[in-house]
């Protein structure tokens, strides 16, 4: 079994920054791609960064040079660096790990962000 475990959330004024941080513990030979989704309030859970373990980054055009994601492979760790943060970034924020092997996928339990006008 794999837990993950998010932090950093929380609530920030408009062009403020966060951090968040998503640490995966448990029965784990090797982590593949690793990624931040977000779900606002009545509507579905999108994309916003992923990264592989190779270091390669993919984002949403809505956070392209806001929003830096990365990874330490030693410590099973993956963070978002948050800045220039906007009201319409508020959700709840949720980390994604795919666990090899197996390829079987698990999501941390959500880290609420909000920001401000």
């Amino acid at each position: 079994q794999v837990q993950l475990v998010e932090s950093g959330g929380g609530l920030v004024q408009a062009g403020g920054s966060l951090r968040l941080s998503c640490a995966a513990s448990g029965s784990i030979f090797s982590i593949g791609d690793m990624g931040w989704y977000r779900q606002a309030p009545g509507k579905q859970r999108d994309m916003v960064a992923t990264i592989t373990s190779s270091g390669s980054s993919n984002y949403a055009d809505s956070v392209k040079g806001r929003f830096t994601i990365s990874r330490d492979n030693a410590k099973n760790t993956v963070y978002l660096q948050m800045n220039s943060l906007k009201p319409e970034d508020t959700a709840v924020y949720y980390c994604n790990v795919l666990i090899l092997p197996f390829r079987i996928t698990y999501w941390g339990q959500g880290t609420q962000v909000t920001v401000s006008s």
